[in-house]
C-alpha cells in the first residue's frame, strides 16, 4: 500500500501522487507520515522541507516549504504551504 501525498500552494497543486513516506517539517519537530497514520493536523515550520520517499529503502526528494499546514486523513497527506521552493 503507498500514501496518498497533496502538495497545495494559494496559486497550484504543486503534487498529487502516491508514495511511500514523506517527512514533514512540523511546527513542534519533524514527523514520519506512512500509510495508516493516525489523523493529525500540524503547522508547517517557515525553514522546513518536506523529504518525500518514493519508494521503501529509495533516497528522498527534499522539498522546500515556508509556512502552512499539514493534515493526515483517511485519504493520506495534505500539506498546504504558503510557498514551496523548486
Amino acid at each position: 500500500m503507498s500514501l496518498h501525498f497533496e502538495l497545495v500552494t494559494p496559486a497550484r497543486l504543486v503534487r498529487s501522487e502516491d508514495v511511500y513516506m514523506v517527512v514533514v517539517p512540523g511546527g513542534e519537530g519533524d514527523f514520519g507520515v506512512l500509510v495508516g497514520h493516525a489523523p493529525v493536523m500540524s503547522t508547517i515550520r517557515d525553514d522546513g522541507a518536506l523529504m518525500v520517499y518514493k519508494t521503501e529503502g529509495a533516497a528522498p526528494e527534499q522539498i522546500k516549504v515556508r509556512g502552512g499546514f499539514a493534515e493526515v486523513g483517511d485519504k493520506g497527506l495534505t500539506v498546504l504551504a504558503e510557498h514551496v521552493e523548486g
